[in-house]
């Protein structure tokens, strides 16, 4: 007789499951015999020990096992007759009602995974983003390379301005007492760089060589120097250098020093211009999947497991206690992370993730060696020998089902933009590198 598997709800389920006794004491003296025939037992010969002597050794670990293999079994069977898909582990507990003699009886609860409806994909409204790459955005990239190499040139009578290297005496007060770390000589920074307090830099801009200057600055509630944090000092700076920074030219030696072996400008323009391109179809290319998974995400209202939710929460918790540890802080597998904190995220990626996997299912998305050989060499690119990183991942499993990932959520991605109403936007350059 089947067992009946009871719906609690949404996607609990409970089966009572009942093992015959006779059974259970089978399997045990069969393990028992087998173990009595090399148990070495103070007093006798190896192997020669009585039954009754192993069995008050190992009898009840034996029967400890062979009764969870025999509940195992049991829920399995129930499973696969009911054709359920369990989501996560099931909570076991005894149960003693309504158990008949020789038996043990057992409660099995369990979450299912959900049927899931795919969305109406010709309703969901996404964006497409676009961005333009021209020679002023080239030009501009050039130039903060430059300033990564300038050389600076001491004037002494150059006012200091954004992009100067001031190097200054400095020393700060409170209620008129100096504090620890308000004092330095010959300190050097760049102006515009952010390096100093907005008011410290405002004060230092305008300033010549051996000029002076007075001035209060707050510093903030959240200061890392908690000693100070919230209070207003008094500063006073002294110039002893302002230095302009000389940008090297667009040659030969300039092309050599960025990798460019040959020392050709043009080649070394191209290379730029290529791996910004690169790098904007990878941000544009990410803001519209951004903008797919959400439509896909908001329109799914089937219920998800929560043991799946929980799982992914656990790994993002450990996830966070190893950065922790990383970045070298104490006692982090102490550390108290709420868990809570996860779970809207984590509520999201298990919905999506069923969503996604019964999208690719139904519409046949699965990735092609192919595409993902197409991916790895176009990954490779940013590398200086292309040649040893693709060897690299179509080698090793896990980096290749990295990448097999990656092209799944792309098909995915195309797969909807195809039916759905798609918006064009178009991001700043600025906006998209972050170099505003």
């Amino acid at each position: 007789m089947q067992a009946t598997v009871e719906t609690l709800e949404g996607l609990e389920r409970q089966v009572n499951l009942v093992i015959s006794l006779d059974d259970i004491e089978k399997d045990v003296k069969t393990q028992l015999q087998r173990v009595a025939r090399t148990a070495k037992v103070q007093g006798f010969r190896p192997g020669k020990a009585p039954l009754s002597v192993i069995e008050r050794s190992h009898g009840p670990g034996i029967r400890y096992d062979v009764i969870n293999q025999k509940v195992g079994q049991e829920f399995d069977k129930i499973i696969k007759e009911a054709d359920l898909r369990v989501a996560g582990m099931p909570s076991i507990e005894p149960k003693t009602e309504g158990v008949e003699e020789g038996q043990v009886g057992f409660v099995a609860k369990f979450e299912i995974y959900p049927e899931v409806t795919l969305p109406d994909l010709s309703s969901l409204e996404v964006v497409r983003f676009t961005a333009d790459v021209g020679d002023e955005e080239i030009n501009r990239t050039v130039d903060i390379l430059r300033k990564q190499r300038a050389t600076y040139e001491a004037s002494e009578d150059r006012a200091a301005q954004n992009d100067d290297r001031i190097t200054l005496d400095f020393v700060g007060t409170i209620d008129g007492v100096e504090f620890e770390g308000g004092k330095a000589e010959n300190f050097p920074f760049l102006l515009g760089q952010g390096r100093m307090l907005p008011e410290f830099e405002e004060a230092a801009i305008g300033l010549k060589a051996g000029e002076s200057k007075t001035f209060p600055l707050s510093f903030p509630e959240d200061y890392q120097g908690k000693e100070v944090a919230g209070k207003t000092a008094e500063f006073t700076i002294t110039v002893k250098e302002v230095a302009e920074p000389v940008l090297p030219e667009v040659n030969e030696e300039f092309a050599k020093s960025l990798g460019q072996p040959e020392g050709n400008t043009e080649k070394l323009l191209a290379e730029i211009r290529s791996n910004i391109e690169r790098e904007v179809n990878n941000r544009i290319q990410g803001r519209t999947k951004g903008s797919v998974m959400d439509a896909l995400a908001n329109a799914a209202t089937f219920d998800i497991p929560k043991a799946l939710v929980e799982n992914d929460v656990q790994a993002r918790v450990a996830a966070a206690r190893e950065e922790l540890k990383q970045r070298g802080v104490p006692n982090a597998d102490q550390m108290p992370i709420p868990a809570e904190t996860f779970a809207p995220e984590s509520e999201r990626r298990v919905r999506l993730g069923l969503l996604v996997g019964e999208l690719v299912e139904q519409a046949k998305l699965q990735v092609t060696p192919e595409q993902v050989r197409t991916r790895i060499e176009e990954f490779s690119q940013n590398y200086e020998k292309p040649e040893q990183v693709i060897s690299y991942y179509l080698s090793d499993r896990q980096r290749r089902a990295e990448i097999e990932a990656v092209v799944l959520e792309d098909n995915v991605v195309d797969h909807v933009l195809s039916l759905a109403n798609v918006a064009e936007e178009t991001v700043a350059f600025d906006d998209l590198m972050g170099t505003m």
